[in-house]
């Protein structure tokens, strides 16, 4: 063998080693960034699984009892959060609540009476600590049945008065069966109408909103 030959042998056996070198650190470059994603998936589902949990959910509205707000069919989100931390229910909310725990049945209807307020309606309407309601727009017509709320409900703490807005036909706090609502049954605010999406939008609860005709 000459020399040169000898020279190259030498030579491409060194590159074999080099190659020898390289190869495991790309696969622990590889595994590595394997790694990551997983630790990233895992990440992303655990946020989403707050999220569903803790955070939002979606419910479909069924019935009439909430128009002219929300008609039977509307996709709407509801924010569990809202009433953590020690937030409560304002009047004019609209919230979901549990009603069959069992039977997995929940309402939608909004907050009329306040912990520590004495709700009574009469003569067609709303009237809190013996003062008619009068900033109450959603319930747009006068209420034909009282139910047991045409004696006075005093609402002890954490106890709420809730009323459909189609008065007329809903099954609400005037309904023994329903009666007052405790927060330990809220399940959270309706907040955001996703469907359909002529309807988009934040679903307003504050004083004087725009309703639907």
């Amino acid at each position: 063998m000459s020399k040169k030959n000898a020279m190259q042998d030498v030579e491409l056996e060194i590159i074999d080693v080099d190659d020898e070198i390289v190869q495991p650190e790309d696969r622990k470059s590889a595994l590595l960034s394997l790694i990551w994603m997983l630790l990233y998936l895992v990440v992303i589902i655990s946020i989403c699984l707050l999220l569903v949990n803790f955070g939002f959910q979606r419910s479909v509205v069924e019935g009439e009892s909430m128009r002219p707000t929300l008609e039977s069919g509307d996709n709407i989100i509801v924010t569990r959060f809202s009433y953590y931390f020690g937030a409560d229910p304002e009047r004019y909310d609209i919230i979901v609540f549990t009603y069959d725990k069992a039977n997995n049945v929940h309402y939608i209807k909004r907050v009329i009476g306040l912990p520590g307020e004495t709700v009574q309606i009469k003569d067609g309407y709303v009237y809190i600590d013996g003062e008619q309601l009068q900033d109450d727009i959603y319930g747009l017509a006068p209420i034909v049945n009282a139910g047991i709320a045409s004696e006075p409900i005093t609402l002890g703490d954490g106890e709420y008065f809730v009323l459909g807005d189609n008065r007329n036909e809903s099954s609400d706090s005037r309904v023994a069966d329903v009666g007052i609502v405790y927060k330990k049954q809220i399940e959270g605010k309706a907040w955001l109408r996703v469907w359909p999406f002529s309807s988009f939008g934040i679903l307003n609860t504050e004083n004087g909103p725009e309703v639907k005709e």
